[in-house]
């Protein structure tokens, strides 16, 4: 069957039935149904692009990558440019993701998406008006989808992470006692690539060491390593100031959770993640 070969009304009707899977967070629902279509129409781009829109959703940037390959020919060249740039992002190619999220807006130039994820790659290469530049396109075009960055000072955003942390419980903070707890505004390309595959620029935080119960009493004094707090992520991810304070209180115990050896499925059960 060949790439460039149209998908059947039926086809798109299941196509848009993923999507509604996808929007509801039904990801092995998604799955499932995907792999049952691709498997009657192999090699089709409209799949591979849908492919790779589902494996971001699963949080595997490299495989959409690798999915998009031939998916040039799908029927919406503008989201195949968006999604590939989604992806470039995730993998913190910001260069790759800026010429495609710029080649989608030529193509469609009202396309919200593609303007916010810009506005986000311009803030990692450091240009901060092009990045207002862009998140004012994206509001402008839909401001409950694309709302803008909470406008809070410095000094302000650091008196809610102070009270995060003086709000910790006794027995959590003790140990912050030798760990400082660091407000950035974005996190940098290095903390980013040190992972494999690479962490999410859009990180609200992180905590770089080694966890409590890795460390050994025989063991040379070492670095306690440190919380980092990402201040424009946090801001983006945030309607208000309330949720804000939430968000950082809940970020500082995530990254708290690691320290004390916790993974990602047990901070979920401590409704930490």
């Amino acid at each position: 069957m060949k790439d460039y070969e149209t998908l059947s009304e039926t086809d798109w009707t299941q196509v848009e039935h993923i999507h509604d899977l996808m929007d509801e967070a039904e990801l092995d629902d998604a799955r499932e149904a995907l792999d049952a279509l691709r498997a009657k129409r192999p090699g089709q781009s409209d799949l591979r692009l849908l492919d790779a829109q589902l494996c971001l959703e699963e949080g595997d940037a490299v495989q959409a990558l690798i999915v998009l390959r031939g998916a040039e020919r799908a029927a919406d060249p503008a989201e195949y440019f968006a999604v590939r740039a989604a992806a470039s992002y995730d993998v913190v190619k910001f260069e790759d993701a800026r010429r495609d999220a710029e080649q989608a807006l030529g193509i469609r130039p009202e396309y919200g998406y593609a303007w916010d994820l810009l506005s986000r790659v311009f803030e990692h290469l450091g240009d901060a008006e092009k990045s207002s530049e862009a998140a004012d396109h994206a509001y402008a075009i839909d401001p409950e989808a694309f709302p803008l960055p909470l406008d809070v000072g410095n000094e302000d955003f650091d008196a809610l992470v102070e009270k995060a942390v003086a709000d910790l419980p006794k027995r959590i903070a003790k140990q912050l006692e030798e760990l400082p707890v660091i407000v950035q505004d974005l996190p940098a390309r290095e903390m980013l690539t040190a992972e494999d595959p690479p962490l999410t620029p859009d990180l609200l935080g992180l905590f770089a060491g080694r966890h409590i119960f890795a460390r050994s009493s025989t063991e040379a004094p070492e670095a306690p390593g440190a919380i980092y707090l990402f201040r424009r992520n946090l801001l983006r991810a945030c309607t208000d100031r309330d949720e804000l304070a939430h968000e950082v209180r809940i970020t500082v115990l995530h990254e708290v959770g690691h320290l004390m050896g916790l993974d990602e499925d047990e901070l979920d059960d401590w409704g930490l993640a």
